[in-house]
C-alpha cells in the first residue's frame, strides 16, 4: 500500500547520493584510489580490445567472446566518473532522470556480463571437455548469436524495469545511501506502492542472473571433473591454473551479487551492502583484463610483439629526427 504519511508531500526532483559518507576524512585518498582504479581498468581493457583488433592470431571464438573488455569499459564508466566528480566537487546531487539513466545502463551492462561470463565458461567447457566438437560448435555465427542475444535480452528486461521505475513517485526523503543509483535504494525511498515492481524486478533479475550462473557453475563443474581425469600432471596443472583464475572472478562477481540482492536485508548486511557492491562494480572490471586475457600466453605474445613494434617505430622516428637536425 502507498505510504500515507507521504501523500501530501511535494514530489522531489533530485536525489543525493550519500556515497561513502562515513569516510569523509578520507575523501582525498579515496579519490586518488578510485582514480587509479579507473585509469588502470580503462587502460587494461582498451589495450585488450586493441590487441584483439590488430592481431589476427587472436581472431578466434574465445577472443571474439573477449568483447567482455568492451563491456567492462562501458560498465565502469557508468559509475566511477560520477563518483569521482562527487568526491572532487562535493556535489552529490543527481536528477531523477540522470539516476534512472545510470541504473539503466548499469543494469544492462551487469546483465550482459552475466551472459558473457556464461558464454566464456561454455567456450572453455567445449575446449576442454569436447575438443573434437569445439571447432564445429564455436563458429563465428554461434558466437555472434551468443553476444547479440545477451545484449538484446538485458536491454529488453531493463527497459521494462526502467518503465516501472519511471512511474514511481518520490516525495522524500531524497537521500540514497549508496554510491550509485541501484534498484533497491530507489524502491526503498519511493512513496508509491512498490509491491508489483519488487515482484517483477525479482523475476526479471533472476532471468538475467540465475540462468547464466547455473550454466557457468555447471560448465566449471564439468571442466574440473574432466581435468581430474587427465593422466598428465603438467597438463592438469596448466588446465587448473587457467580455470582457477576464471573461477576467482566468477566467485567474486556472483558471490557479491547474491549477498547484495538475494540475502535478507538485515542491519549488518545493509551496512556491508556498499562494500559488496564495490566488488562487482569496481574490482571485477579491474580484474577481468588481468584474469581472462593478460595471463593468457597468446595475449602476452601479442602484447610483446606490439611493444617491440612500437619501440622499433619510436627508434626509427628518433633516428630520422636526428638525421634531419644534422
Amino acid at each position: 500500500m502507498v505510504n500515507t504519511k507521504w501523500r501530501n508531500q511535494t514530489s522531489i526532483t533530485e536525489f543525493v547520493l550519500l556515497g561513502f559518507r562515513s569516510f569523509q576524512e578520507l575523501k582525498t585518498p579515496l579519490f586518488l584510489l578510485f582514480l587509479v582504479i579507473y585509469i588502470v581498468t580503462m587502460a587494461g581493457n582498451v589495450l585488450i580490445i586493441a590487441l584483439i583488433l590488430t592481431d589476427k592470431n587472436l581472431h578466434t571464438p574465445m577472443y571474439f567472446l573477449g568483447n567482455l573488455s568492451c563491456l567492462e569499459t562501458c560498465y565502469t564508466s557508468t559509475i566511477l566518473p560520477r563518483m569521482l566528480a562527487s568526491l572532487l566537487t562535493r556535489d552529490r546531487t543527481i536528477s531523477i532522470a540522470g539516476c534512472l539513466v545510470q541504473y539503466y545502463f548499469f543494469g544492462c551492462l551487469a546483465g550482459s556480463e552475466c551472459y558473457l561470463l556464461a558464454a566464456m565458461s561454455y567456450d572453455r567447457y567445449l575446449a576442454i571437455c569436447k575438443p573434437l566438437h569445439y571447432t564445429m560448435m564455436m563458429n563465428g555465427r554461434f558466437c555472434l548469436f551468443l553476444i547479440t542475444g545477451s545484449w538484446i535480452i538485458c536491454f529488453v528486461i531493463n527497459s521494462i524495469i526502467i518503465f516501472l521505475l519511471s512511474h514511481l513517485i518520490f516525495c522524500g526523503p531524497n537521500e540514497i545511501d549508496h554510491f550509485f543509483c541501484d534498484l533497491t535504494p530507489l524502491i526503498n525511498i519511493s512513496c508509491s506502492d512498490t509491491e508489483l515492481i519488487e515482484l517483477l524486478a525479482f523475476i526479471l533479475s533472476s532471468l538475467i542472473a540465475l540462468g547464466p550462473f547455473l550454466l557457468t557453475l555447471t560448465s566449471y563443474m564439468c571442466i574440473i571433473i574432466t581435468i581430474v581425469r587427465i593422466p598428465s600432471a603438467s597438463r592438469r596443472h596448466k588446465a587448473f591454473s587457467t580455470c582457477s583464475s576464471h573461477l576467482i572472478v566468477v566467485t567474486i562477481f556472483y558471490g557479491t551479487l547474491i549477498l547484495v540482492y538475494l540475502l535478507p536485508k538485515t542491519p549488518t548486511l545493509r551496512d556491508l551492502n556498499k562494500l559488496f557492491s564495490f566488488f562487482y562494480t569496481v574490482l571485477t572490471p579491474l580484474a577481468n583484463p588481468l584474469i581472462y586475457s593478460l595471463r593468457n600466453k597468446e595475449v602476452s605474445k601479442a602484447l610483446g610483439k606490439g611493444v617491440r613494434e612500437f619501440t622499433d617505430f619510436l627508434g626509427r622516428q628518433t633516428l630520422h629526427y636526428c638525421f634531419r637536425l644534422k
